[in-house]
């Protein structure tokens, strides 16, 4: 996909990964509509990242909660740029087991209504926008959280309620990719553990003691924490170089799946052949 002159929504745009993807795609030549509900003390620095970047963007604050009011976002985007390439679904909730304990009755439905049912009106919103645009792209940021569970050192961080959400992200991916096609490609970003997603710069990592969090970097293979410029790259791998991809997940977490088992060395023979 060329990028310049292309238009995005990004949600959950005004920090952390959200507004990295949203300045990756404007540095691309992209026009971004950028969504965001909290965190209004991030709103000026959110403004001059866009302006120092010279973007073409919009912000617009709204309450994905309250589904009455997300075709009124699709429209602001189709009136200030006349049409919509690209939907970044990133919008989730995510309470952590050392912040929050298990999720009371209120936890529960806020996680389903944010990780899931903002995402699924959203997109159905844009649908036809993207579908005329006849080269579209969704992107669904998801987590680890699906097909790992509450279990081993990610068991601290991922609730039963997140977990049980994300997976659910998938099966949003497979059926939009079909529903969509062959206009608009639908794929998945898989994130880890990353700075400002279940990491140093959240309020639950400082609350791991250091054993705690070093369990979670040993058990990653490559035994580190991701940046957002991974998750951009990633991004912009999906949206700009891969146009033969649609209902994809693409697994982002520095091999934490895999890092619960190790691999020996193939031992020596008893006896040659």
């Amino acid at each position: 996909m060329e990028l310049k002159g292309k238009v995005a929504l990004v949600l959950g745009a005004i920090k952390g990964i959200g507004k990295g993807i949203g300045l990756a795609l404007a540095r691309e030549g992209v026009k971004v509509v950028l969504n965001y509900y909290d965190w209004e003390e991030s709103l000026g620095q959110m403004k001059q990242d866009f302006e120092k970047a010279s973007a073409d963007y919009l912000i617009v604050r709204t309450n994905l909660l309250d589904t009455d009011k997300i075709s009124s976002l699709v429209d602001k985007v189709i009136a200030r740029f006349g049409r919509l390439d690209i939907l970044i679904n990133n919008i989730e909730r995510g309470g952590w087991p050392v912040v929050h304990g298990a999720y009371v009755r209120e936890q529960w439905d806020l996680e389903m209504a944010t990780t899931l049912r903002a995402k699924w009106w959203v997109y159905s919103s844009a649908l036809p926008y993207l579908k005329a645009s006849g080269d579209g792209v969704v992107v669904n940021i998801s987590s680890i959280a699906g097909p790992i569970g509450r279990t081993g050192p990610a068991g601290r961080v991922f609730n039963d309620g997140y977990a049980a959400a994300n997976r659910a992200v998938s099966s949003f991916t497979e059926t939009w990719a079909r529903e969509a096609a062959p206009e608009v490609r639908v794929n998945e970003v898989m994130l880890g553990f990353f700075e400002t997603r279940h990491g140093p710069q959240t309020r639950g990592w400082g609350l791991l003691t250091k054993a705690q969090r070093n369990e979670i970097i040993d058990h990653t293979l490559l035994r580190r924490i991701g940046t957002i410029e991974d998750v951009t790259r990633a991004v912009l791998f999906v949206i700009q170089d891969a146009p033969f991809m649609t209902g994809s997940v693409l697994r982002l977490d520095g091999g934490y799946l895999l890092g619960g088992e190790y691999s020996e060395s193939m031992p020596r023979p008893v006896e040659p052949v």
